[in-house]
C-alpha cells in the first residue's frame, strides 16, 4: 500500500498511509476506534477504493484491474469476516462449498471431500457439517467461517478480529488453530485485533494506526518502545504489563 488517503464525506481516515506486508508473515493491524483498521483491509480486498494510493496484492494493482483480472486474484485470497458472515438459510457445508460451486466445474462428489477435508482442518466435525449458523456456538461459527475462507486453497487470508466475542479458553485455541495452519498450509496472514493474547502469542509484525497515519510497524518488541498516546495506553495496563516483562526475560520470543 502507497499513499493510502481514505475519505468518507467530510472524514479523512488515512492521509498518506504505506505499508508493506511480506509473504509468509502473520502481519497485525490495531489502532484505536475509528483508526482505519478494518477499512484498511477491505481496501487491501478489493471491497473498498481509496481516495487516493495504490494498493497492490499479489503483484496486482488491484483497484486498476480489470473484472477477469480481479475475479483471478481474489480466488488467491479467503477471509474470515469479524461476525462469521455466514449464510443463515445455508448448512456450514453448504457454505463451504459456496465458492467451490461458483467458481468451478469440480463435481458435487469432489466439492463434499474437499468440504469435509477443510472442516477437519479447522477442528469441525461431521455432525456441524448439516448444521445451520443458528445451531452453532461463537467458535464454531468462527470455525466454519474460517473454513470457508480456506475452500479455494488461497494464498493470502485475511481476518477480521478472529477472536472477537470468544471466551479466553476458545480464544486461545483458535489462535493455536491459526498459527498450525500458517504453518502447515505456509500462508500469509493478515489480521485485525485487539487481543493482546494473540498479539504476543502468534503475530509476527504489528501496524498500530492512529491520527490517520502510521504511529507505529515492526515486531511488538519494537512497537511497544514508541512514544505514542494510543501505543501508551493499549500496552499500558496490567495484563500487558506482565506479557512485556516476560518478553524481555526471554520467556516469549515472537511465538508461542
Amino acid at each position: 500500500m502507497e499513499g493510502i488517503v481514505t475519505r468518507f464525506s467530510d472524514k479523512t481516515v488515512h492521509n498518506g498511509i504505506d505499508l508493506t506486508i511480506y509473504e509468509g508473515e502473520i502481519f497485525g493491524l490495531l489502532g484505536g476506534s475509528g483508526s482505519g483498521k478494518t477499512t484498511l483491509m477491505r481496501e487491501m480486498i478489493a471491497l473498498l477504493r481509496p481516495t487516493a494510493g495504490t494498493v497492490r496484492v499479489l503483484g496486482y494493482d488491484v483497484h486498476h484491474a480489470d473484472d477477469a483480472t480481479l475475479q483471478k486474484i481474489r480466488h488467491r485470497w479467503g477471509v474470515l469476516f469479524q461476525f462469521g458472515a455466514l449464510y443463515t438459510s445455508l448448512t456450514v457445508e453448504e457454505n463451504v462449498a459456496v465458492a467451490l460451486r461458483e467458481y468451478t466445474s469440480l463435481s458435487e462428489r469432489t466439492i463434499r471431500r474437499i468440504v469435509r477435508a477443510k472442516l477437519d482442518m479447522v477442528g469441525l466435525g461431521e455432525r456441524a457439517a448439516g448444521l445451520y449458523p443458528a445451531e452453532l456456538s461463537g467458535g464454531m461459527v468462527k470455525r466454519a467461517a474460517l473454513a470457508r475462507a480456506l475452500a479455494m486453497d488461497p494464498a493470502l487470508l485475511f481476518l477480521d478480529e478472529p477472536t472477537s466475542g470468544l471466551d479466553p479458553i476458545s480464544a486461545e485455541s483458535f489462535d493455536r488453530l491459526i498459527s498450525e495452519l500458517h504453518r502447515l498450509l505456509g500462508l500469509t496472514i493478515v489480521m485485525v485485533t485487539h487481543d493482546i493474547d494473540t498479539i504476543f502469542s502468534i503475530i509476527d509484525r504489528v501496524a498500530v494506526l492512529g491520527d490517520g497515519r502510521m504511529a507505529a510497524i515492526g515486531t511488538v518488541e519494537e512497537v511497544i518502545e514508541v512514544d505514542h498516546p494510543f501505543i501508551r495506553k493499549f500496552f499500558g495496563g496490567e495484563r500487558t504489563r506482565i506479557r512485556i516483562e516476560a518478553l524481555k526475560r526471554g520467556m516469549i520470543h515472537g511465538k508461542a
